[in-house]
């Protein structure tokens, strides 16, 4: 008998055809939402075929008499990689090739691939593999999806899919193996998407309603569009309605009668910004609850998630556990997530953020704020997008209140959005709750802009660059007003975002000063807004934090002109002066053809695939793709505030620093850092350590030694904000 690792803690060791049959089986389930189930089936069944080598078993033998030394094993995955070049199965090859060390480019794995011919072993490994395994090789030619002979971006998406079913359907069986307890926490939910629907509609059901509101009147009607578009075939959808018109529940209700209607699997809900995620999982998790186990319906995944609870808790120490396993491979009914985690991980090429890629396909997948997206990404985002509203088998929902002209990018010609909501343009109309004040053919100096603020007793003041509002609240000298910016950690965010809404809800004074941090999704109801200028989009998002709920006759926002201030480089900048522009012609915010002109004008000054990653993805170059698909273009490091919460966070900071220090740390300890943390562009953070003000701990992590301030975050006399911080 031959075997695919070494004993487990039960002395038991892994049947290597019995490992490479569940692979198999398991990889061929996954498959089947994008219609490659047989491809998946033979890469599970042949990724480990070198393993049947007698040296490898040797192998396997000595690290069970020498559990201390570690020794890296001979290379296994030849044989499997040679065998499917017979079988005529070349893109299997290659995913076989990198199914450990990640996916490599077509031209590392030709050289690769020429060696392994040469190898002996990886011969003898096939001949002992076929008696035993008599079904290994296909009895007639398995076909490949016609898709693969035409388009060369539709045969990577296609490797990055089978890859993430192979990787995750190893994992398992792998894990399976070598912890049988750990994998009995894994699963999903026990709960069907038609009970899901049961709670939705019943929560529903209680929400207030008031006849005499427009507002309340166009959440009903844009709800109920929803709920008829839901039966509509599968494929690319947009949701384009007002702020505050209920775009997070009518998205869901759309996403859940939609995959009742076809079938398909989960929704995935992906935003901008980790404010709005937090934001969106809390509203879904009121709604849904959770399961019969205590588990949340509801995966909740990006860098700073935490867990409200103690270990000593079993019942939350279940749910933490499912939560971080589910966040492996999202095996769970609906996730909410950042755009950044979803789109990295679909043009990563390694093992570990793949592993949960195939479960895009056969979904319905929310991209809310969608305006977001940075231009520079968006012609492989659009094309990716093209091939899994086709063959992929899932369904696209395009969700913003400043829907962009995306017709403009050459990848959208073959794509035909249906509109959810299809008289959209009335409802802008009739929720004109914001009369705009333009304030824009000369610069307006500060202190100018701090009389604005002043003179409400609740104001929100939305700027460009980090140093502007650090001018503004210099300014204003008030005691009580509050910033928001990424000068903060994502907990102290958190928590100014909590002191805001608490703040207005109870009619007291609050002044906020903000970076465009705070416009997309947050939930926040100002009855006056000051706007910097800047790109359209972002004027009319921080316009929908005003009057929101329509609790006001008409609330106010000024677009400014800031004196002496800039905006920041290249994309941003380019849109401020297209808005400028267009502003110049027309100023009727509220007529989505404005907002469907300024994005036409966008997309024809700025380059869609700045990084040429299109060019890339034709040649199977996976690691060159990922190096250039970066959703935040600046490499940063993470600088970790241990002065700010309370003292038993404070202290659990401490603790979790020292482990690292002592390299005694998991990668749970890393995730438990990342509310405290802010990112500092890479070439900063040199400087800084050489000046004592961060002291590195591990690789892309260091501590701030210089000053936090309780209102401006992290600040040091002598840096500018906006240098020092991305």
């Amino acid at each position: 008998m031959m075997f695919a690792h070494s004993r487990n803690s039960d002395g038991q060791r892994h049947d290597l055809v019995q490992h490479l049959q569940t692979v198999a089986i398991c990889a061929r389930a996954f498959a089947a939402n994008f219609n490659s189930e047989e491809l998946a089936y033979y890469a599970g069944l042949w990724h480990d075929l070198g393993k049947f080598h007698p040296d490898f078993q040797s192998y396997l033998q000595r690290c069970e008499i020498n559990t201390q030394k570690k020794e890296r094993g001979p290379g296994h995955k030849g044989a499997g990689a040679i065998f499917a070049l017979h079988a005529r199965l070349n893109l299997l090859s290659l995913l076989i090739h990198g199914h450990h060390g990640g996916l490599r480019s077509k031209i590392d794995y030709q050289n690769w691939i020429r060696n392994q011919k040469e190898d002996n072993a990886a011969r003898d490994a096939i001949e002992a593999a076929s008696q035993a395994i008599p079904n290994l090789m296909p009895a007639c030619a398995v076909k490949l999806p016609a898709i693969v002979e035409k388009d060369p971006t539709a045969t990577e998406l296609l490797i990055r899919l089978l890859f993430s079913a192979l990787v995750d359907a190893d994992y398992l069986d792998t894990e399976h193996h070598f912890d049988s307890d750990k994998y009995a926490e894994r699963g999903p939910p026990d709960v069907t998407l038609q009970e899901l629907w049961t709670r939705f509609e019943r929560n529903q059901a209680t929400l207030p309603y008031r006849p005499d509101s427009v507002v309340d009147q166009a959440r009903r009607t844009i709800y109920e569009s929803a709920l008829v578009a839901s039966k509509k075939p599968r494929g690319l959808f947009r949701l384009t309605v007002p702020t505050g018109s209920g775009k997070t529940r009518s998205g869901m209700a759309f996403a859940l009668g939609h995959a009742l209607q076809h079938g398909l699997k989960r929704v995935i809900v992906a935003v901008p910004y980790t404010s709005i995620t937090e934001q969106t999982a809390k509203e879904y998790r009121d709604i849904f609850g959770t399961d019969r186990q205590g588990r949340s319906i509801v995966l909740e995944h990006h860098s700073q998630m935490t867990f409200s609870g103690t270990d000593q808790d079993e019942d939350f120490r279940r749910a933490q556990t499912w939560a971080r396993l589910a966040a492996e491979n999202w095996d769970a009914p609906i996730i909410v997530t950042t755009t950044v985690q979803l789109l990295q991980s679909l043009f990563s090429n390694s093992t570990s953020r793949m592993r949960k890629v195939h479960r895009t396909a056969g979904s319905v997948i929310i991209l809310d704020e969608v305006q977001a997206l940075p231009p520079r990404l968006l012609e492989p985002i659009v094309d990716a997008l093209r091939h899994l509203t086709g063959w992929g088998g899932s369904t696209v929902v395009l969700s913003t209140a400043t829907q962009p002209t995306f017709e403009a990018i050459d990848s959208w010609a073959s794509l035909d959005a249906v509109e959810i909501v299809a008289d959209s343009e009335r409802w802008f109309k009739a929720l004109q709750r914001v009369k705009y004040e333009w304030k824009i053919d000369m610069p307006v100096p500060w202190e100018m802009v701090a009389e604005w603020l002043q003179a409400e007793r609740q104001g929100l003041a939305v700027v460009n660059l980090k140093q502007d509002a650090f001018q503004l609240l210099d300014a204003l000298d008030d005691e009580e007003v509050l910033h928001l910016s990424t000068q903060l950690c994502g907990l102290h965010r958190r928590n100014v975002i909590r002191e805001v809404q608490e703040r207005l809800r109870q009619g007291q004074t609050c002044r906020l000063v903000s970076t465009q941090v705070i416009e997309a999704g947050v939930n926040l109801d100002f009855p006056f807004v000051i706007r910097a200028l800047a790109p359209l989009d972002s004027i009319i998002q921080a316009a929908g934090r005003c009057n929101r709920e329509g609790f006001c006759k008409e609330g106010r926002v000024i677009v400014f002109c800031p004196e002496g201030s800039g905006t920041p480089p290249g994309a941003y900048r380019t849109a401020t002066q297209v808005a400028q522009a267009v502003l110049g012609e027309k100023r009727d915010m509220d007529d989505p053809d404005m907002v469907k002109t300024y994005f036409g004008r966008l997309f024809q000054s700025v380059s869609t695939d700045e990084a040429k990653i299109q060019a890339r993805r034709r040649q199977f170059d996976f690691p060159e793709v990922a190096k250039r698909f970066r959703m935040i273009d600046d490499e940063t490091e993470s600088v970790i505030i241990t002065d700010y919460g309370t003292a038993e966070e404070r202290q659990c900071v401490n603790e979790v620093l020292q482990r690292l220090k002592r390299r005694a740390g998991q990668r749970h300890d890393f995730r438990q850092l990342q509310p405290y943390a802010v990112s500092v562009r890479t070439y900063k953070a040199s400087a800084l350590k050489q000046r004592g003000l961060i002291e590195p701990v591990a690789e892309g992590i260091g501590v701030w030694r210089g000053q936090y301030d309780p209102i401006r975050g992290l600040t040091e006399a002598g840096i500018n904000p906006d240098e020092l911080v991305f």
